[in-house]
């Protein structure tokens, strides 16, 4: 078993006293997170026409009133331009959006998603969420104050990202 995130700090503490490693425990605990996540998930993609990322970018624009422009869905999304950019173009290859030039912005491409988007969000989304139910129903009524906890997390760790740019 690898050592817990504590016991890493004692570690590091010991070389490097100096060092601040209080975020290593929160961090560790958001990457095993994620990845029991991906885990619960993962099965419902094999052999599917779309991945579990890919879903997470079409979910907005399924319920988009209008297209949606690349930079808002990396922003929405907290991911990167370049990855948003490099999935959308595997997207429209495949022929789950749309890209057309934005009238205004001769830099920024409207974003829409298709009918056959549409019929595969419908059919693999449903089933990611009760996946997701499932893991995370023993939470009962300790739900709402992770909800709340998770809230706040991101809106720290947005502060200290706009802080750095």
């Amino acid at each position: 078993m690898p050592p817990s995130p504590a016991e890493v700090r004692t570690q590091w503490a010991r070389g490097n006293p100096d060092l601040d490693t209080s975020p290593m425990e929160l961090v560790a605990l958001l990457k095993r997170a994620t990845g029991l996540l991906d885990r619960a998930v993962e099965p419902l993609y094999e052999g599917a026409p779309l991945t579990a990322p890919e879903v997470d970018m079409l979910v907005p624009l399924r319920h988009a009133t209008d297209p949606l422009i690349a930079r808002r869905l990396a922003a929405d999304l907290g991911l990167s331009r370049a990855g948003v950019s490099k999935t959308l173009a595997k997207l429209e290859r495949r022929g789950f959006v749309t890209r057309t030039p934005h009238p205004a912005d001769r830099r920024a491409a409207l974003v829409t998603i298709t009918e056959a988007g549409a019929l595969a969000v419908d059919d693999l989304f449903p089933r990611q969420l009760a996946a997701e139910v499932a893991l995370l129903a023993s939470l009962g009524e300790d739900r709402e104050w992770v909800l709340k906890a998770l809230v706040r997390l991101v809106e720290a760790m947005r502060i200290g990202h706009a802080a750095t740019e």
